[in-house]
């Protein structure tokens, strides 16, 4: 389904109702908005693990613009701010209230950029895996890379972090495909989720290219204007987004409203490497008053 936002037609996919038979009453659920990672995939990454929580909430999931089955609308708009404007649009256009937002990865940043900007629209948030300012703990990356990958993925890494920084060229961008992003788990992915999803390769360069905005962000000065509980989750393994950047965020946020949670022995994606755990932690958080 596709919904016009702020320009742009923004594909989306909604599993579940929002009420359900519950005795002689319609049980209301609270609806879960869902954020993908990348930036240049879509929402499919996330099917089907996040469907377990089909009964607790109604589950939205969304494409950026630019990214899956979205149009792309102007390049100069492929920016955080943007984004995180988006996701406060386009509950307006369908009249959802106080959303629980999760984003994972780049979808973590959207989060926080939409979160900062509107803190009084989501009721929770949810974190994963994700980084508040960009271009930190890049030797770390490097050294997590090169100690999963060997000294191919540790030069990939290094070009990428600390001398390129970003993507050059196509062939570059492949490499790291190929090499690296089957590192970003220990238990290796379906293969069929790659196939799946619809990838969006020049949105990713755009974002990474050298003085790119996955660099220069920062989001630390803002983020104690948010409102509500937000659970942040990271893997101790993870070496893309290491866990060091979720724990500054969870110092960063307001003590009262934070759960920090860390994975053991789990890299970028938690909810693969550690799914009945990673998936009981979220349950529990949606459901919980």
């Amino acid at each position: 389904m596709h919904v016009r936002v702020n320009g742009v037609r923004l594909f989306f996919d909604v599993e579940g109702a929002k009420l359900a038979p519950d005795g002689p009453f319609m049980r209301e659920k609270p609806t879960l908005l869902l954020l993908h990672g990348g930036p240049g995939f879509d929402h499919s990454i996330y099917k089907p693990a996040y469907s377990a929580l089909a009964d607790v909430a109604q589950i939205i999931y969304l494409d950026h613009r630019g990214n899956g089955r979205s149009e792309d609308g102007p390049r100069e708009n492929w920016n955080l701010a943007q984004w995180g404007d988006d996701v406060h649009a386009f509950c307006d256009v369908l009249g959802i209230a106080n959303p629980i937002v999760l984003g994972a990865s780049f979808g973590g940043m959207v989060a926080l950029a939409y979160a900062t900007r509107h803190p009084t629209h989501p009721s929770k948030l949810v974190l994963i895996s994700t980084e508040a300012a960009g271009g930190t703990y890049r030797e770390r990356r490097v050294a997590l890379f090169e100690r999963f990958g060997g000294p191919e993925v540790g030069a990939l890494a290094r070009r990428r972090f600390l001398e390129v920084q970003g993507h050059p060229d196509q062939a570059s961008l492949d490499d790291w495909l190929r090499l690296a992003i089957p590192l970003y788990t220990r238990i290796p992915r379906d293969p069929d989720m790659a196939r799946r999803a619809v990838n969006r390769s020049e949105v990713l360069r755009w974002f990474v290219k050298p003085g790119g905005e996955s660099r220069t962000f920062n989001m630390f000065p803002d983020l104690d204007r948010i409102q509500c509980p937000t659970l942040v989750m990271g893997g101790e393994d993870d070496p893309i987004h290491p866990i060091e950047s979720q724990a500054d965020i969870a110092a960063a946020l307001p003590a009262h409203l934070v759960q920090f949670e860390r994975f053991p022995n789990c890299r970028h994606a938690v909810v693969t490497d550690a799914p009945e755990r990673a998936m009981a932690v979220i349950r529990d958080f949606i459901e919980r008053r």
